[in-house]
């Protein structure tokens, strides 16, 4: 397993940007697809995004689409979202997880218990 940590979470205005950042440990993180979900208070965990292990590939919810990026440096073993045109409902903690490649060849990318490590979260609120 690899271990993550979040961080660039915060509080921010409707309209505006942040850039989430997720540092993983290990050397094999270049072998791993990396997802961002997210939690609101009383709601399931959603999916939000996702990149294969060399940036090949990169999937959105359509709640996010045209609005944030996904990317990663495996030099820097961190992946990214960047997050623009932010909106209230966004308000959530966001969680990065690392998948295997067989998640990815199933197309399962999307779903939470296809990930087996995941971080502890950073905080995102949007206000309006």
């Amino acid at each position: 397993q690899v271990q993550l940590v979040e961080s660039g979470g915060g509080l921010v205005q409707a309209g505006g940007s942040l850039r989430l950042s997720c540092a993983a440990s290990g050397r094999t993180f270049s072998s791993y697809g990396m997802g961002w979900f997210r939690q609101a208070p009383g709601k399931q965990r959603e999916f939000v995004s996702a990149i294969t292990w060399s940036a090949g590939s990169t999937y959105y919810a359509d709640s996010v689409k045209g609005r944030f990026t996904i990317s990663r440096d495996n030099a820097k073993n961190t992946v990214y979202l960047q997050m623009n045109i932010l909106k209230p409902e966004d308000t959530a903690v966001y969680y990065c997880a690392a998948g295997s490649k067989e998640t990815y060849y199933r197309g399962t990318y999307a779903s939470p218990g296809s990930y087996d490590s995941w971080g502890q979260g950073t905080q995102v609120t949007v206000s309006s």
